[in-house]
């Protein structure tokens, strides 16, 4: 039953992580697109590039959580100090990543109808 457990979590964790790279990779392909799309057909504003940066960012924060998760998951079968310590620290500059990205997107929405230069 334990070998069992091991293998599902093993299993849920590596789908997890493949979610996380598959948001990742294609949130930053359209970024990418659409930046050189704005830039190539008409120029591209500030304010474009802070909605495109904000929407980013949004499935970046996604992606994070998925990849915390996974972790978590994956701590099911950590054998060692050593791997939970690991995970630990994995862990909390993942949530600081993730909090500073949310603030940072929070604060971008509160100051959308002023214009920096």
């Amino acid at each position: 039953m334990e070998e069992l457990l091991a293998t599902l979590a093993r299993l849920s964790s590596l789908l997890i992580e493949a979610a996380a790279v598959i948001v990742v990779a294609f949130a930053s392909l359209g970024a990418f697109v659409r930046l050189v799309w704005m830039t190539a057909t008409r120029g591209i504003g500030h304010g474009q590039r802070k909605a495109i940066w904000q929407e980013y960012g949004m499935w970046l924060l996604l992606g994070l959580e998925f990849e915390l998760a996974a972790d978590i998951i994956r701590s099911v079968v950590s054998p060692t100090w050593k791997d939970l310590g690991e995970l630990g620290a994995i862990a909390v500059i993942r949530t600081f990543l993730n909090y500073f990205l949310e603030k940072d997107l929070e604060t971008a929405s509160r100051t959308d109808g002023v214009s920096v230069a």
